[in-house]
């Protein structure tokens, strides 16, 4: 009955919607003509519908939105019959810090319930899909790994398939999609919620394209499949420099932010700060621990300005302010070799193996300890960024962009 069901509530129009086994919609490039639109401005917009009697769980948090108006609301008042809300990290309204318990509650603005997808319920149990027929997931990604919404997809999927309900993804830009780069994870040592996936640091995709890799490759336990619909943007260039509308977590203020979130990253397995708790979150990165800025020096010829500045913990810290910094379309190694080596010995990484998990490697932290240079480091990702770009095509759903000037 929910397979008939869903056939009923989706259809599409000029290829609109993608399905798990389907083809690659054609996208044109974006003109003046062919403004962007996502994903669920499309939906809205009639290109696609959800009919009753369809029971809907919404998973959303602050990036959910088209113009001003949240997607709950939009769909409550098209009469659709919204049950519940599922809310990833941070919280439905995007408020909880990086790492803080997220509870479940109930949403003042529509009076649903929240069902929090953060901290031990990770992933929606059969009772909590019980009285769903379809969940829809609308979520802002930023492009990178360990940006912990792409394992809330993945549970999301694996629960849809083991309680036979279907899925369907909007897609949104993703603002790092420009480029693919960085050590692919090692999923038999180093799987963890900040990585799931054989894919690298940047993978280039958007979320509806990694929803159709990690049903097309059975990812899922036992290598299930969801029924999975993707919505497409029309208009979305992946080559575009796209500024998210709404900020994707506290943490991520701006665009700025969010270009070099995938080179500072790294950092949160170290003692170095990246700015949380100032105004200025990965737009600056300093430690108490430097064996240079702590006496008042500046180093050599990076023309990054040298600042102090007292991050969440109340400790001060010597480092540089990145804010002027243009970010390069790959990842940056300038930070975090210069942070290493003017570390304090035995004072960089934490006891705790999160470096390495970021990472997805041990290696990295190796190279980074017998002082590996930057070539020596992008080489040993080269074989693995091969070998994941032949998978990642069998998923786009827009053109690819030229990477040859990625470093």
């Amino acid at each position: 009955m929910r397979a008939n069901l869903f056939r009923y509530m989706l259809f599409a129009c000029c290829s609109a919607l993608l399905f798990a086994t389907g083809c690659r919609a054609q996208q044109s490039a974006p003109s003046a003509e062919n403004e962007l639109r996502v994903g669920a401005e499309v939906m809205l917009a009639g290109d696609y519908a959800i009919f009753p009697p369809a029971r809907v769980a919404v998973v959303g948090n602050q990036t959910s939105v088209v113009g001003h108006t949240h997607l709950v609301d939009t769909l409550l008042s098209q009469g659709v019959e919204v049950v519940k809300i599922f809310c990833p990290e941070h919280g439905f309204r995007g408020t909880a810090a990086a790492g803080a318990h997220v509870d479940n509650g109930v949403d003042p603005a529509s009076g649903l319930p929240i069902v929090s997808l953060y901290g031990k319920n990770k992933k929606p149990t059969r009772a909590q899909l019980a009285d769903v027929d379809v969940v829809v997931f609308d979520l802002q990604d930023v492009g990178c790994r360990f940006y912990t919404y792409l394992s809330t997809l993945h549970y999301v999927m694996e629960a849809c398939a083991e309680a036979d309900v279907s899925l369907l993804v909007l897609d949104r830009p993703n603002p790092n999609g420009h480029y693919v780069d960085g050590p692919v994870l090692d999923t038999a040592r180093l799987r963890s919620f900040v990585g799931m996936h054989p894919v690298p640091v940047v993978y280039g995709m958007t979320i509806g394209e990694y929803a159709r890799m990690i049903n097309g490759e059975g990812w899922l336990e036992g290598g299930r499949r969801c029924r999975l619909g993707v919505v497409p943007m029309q208009g979305y260039d992946r080559g575009s420099v796209y500024e998210l509308p709404v900020a994707p977590s506290p943490n991520l203020r701006n665009a700025h932010a969010v270009a070099l979130y995938p080179s500072l990253c790294f950092f949160e397995g170290t003692n170095v700060s990246v700015g949380r708790g100032t105004d200025w979150p990965f737009e600056v990165i300093g430690t108490p621990f430097s064996t240079v800025w702590d006496r008042g020096s500046t180093f050599g010829k990076q023309k990054a300005p040298a600042m102090v500045f007292t991050p969440q913990g109340g400790k001060k810290c010597f480092g540089i302010d990145l804010r002027g910094v243009e970010p390069l379309p790959c990842i940056d190694l300038t930070w975090l070799r210069m942070m290493y080596s003017l570390s304090r010995p035995g004072m960089f990484f934490l006891k705790n193996n999160f470096f390495d998990k970021l990472a997805g490697t041990t290696e990295l932290r190796l190279q980074l300890e017998r002082g590996a240079g930057e070539e020596e480091i992008r080489a040993s990702w080269q074989e693995g960024l091969e070998r994941f770009r032949a998978v990642r095509s069998r998923y786009l759903i827009y053109p690819d962009v030229d990477e040859a000037g990625a470093r």
